[in-house]
């Protein structure tokens, strides 16, 4: 009887030990289908996100009343930009200091959009006011009107920066 007590507890030691071994398999397959699955759920969220954001534009800024206001610098400018301030119909509507690395973006010929809000068909009154320091250390500060006129549909503006003045473009 003692043998045979003692072949079975062998027995169930062996077969509780293989399915231990048969578990920690199982949940390392898990683990990784769990990881793919929480990765693909992200893809999904920033895909939504993506999705929401541009839905939001849509509602805030429909087409018809729409007018976005971009800044570049003119190609081989070297001054340094330290803060924009744009006012439309009087009422400031943004003001940016800018970074280091969004001045390096820009002399490399990047474009910013620094405004987008929504105004009425006809014209409006646009003012961009620029601080900043020319190569040599000089203190650099320029402010220029335009006149925007609206039209239906979305509207582009464009203010191109160098260190002698304000450039405007209105597509």
């Amino acid at each position: 009887m003692f043998c045979w007590l003692r072949g079975a507890i062998i027995g169930i030691s062996v077969l509780v030990l293989s399915f231990a071994a048969y578990a920690q398999e199982i949940s390392k397959e898990q683990i990784k289908g769990l990881d793919e699955q929480v990765q693909e759920i992200k893809s999904d969220v920033l895909s939504i996100a993506a999705n929401l954001n541009q839905l939001e534009e849509k509602l805030l800024y429909p087409s018809n009343t729409q007018v976005a206001v971009f800044v570049s610098l003119v190609t081989g400018e070297t001054f340094r930009l330290d803060s924009v301030d744009i006012q439309l119909d009087g009422k400031p509507v943004t003001h940016h200091i800018y970074t280091f690395k969004e001045l390096q973006a820009l002399q490399k010929g990047g474009v910013q959009r620094i405004y987008t809000g929504n105004i009425r068909t006809g014209d409006h009154d646009l003012q961009v006011s620029v601080l900043g320091k020319s190569a040599g250390g000089t203190d650099l500060q320029n402010t220029k009107r335009f006149k925007v006129n609206k039209g239906i549909g979305p509207k582009i503006v464009e203010v191109s920066l160098t260190a002698q003045g304000i450039t405007f473009k209105d597509r």
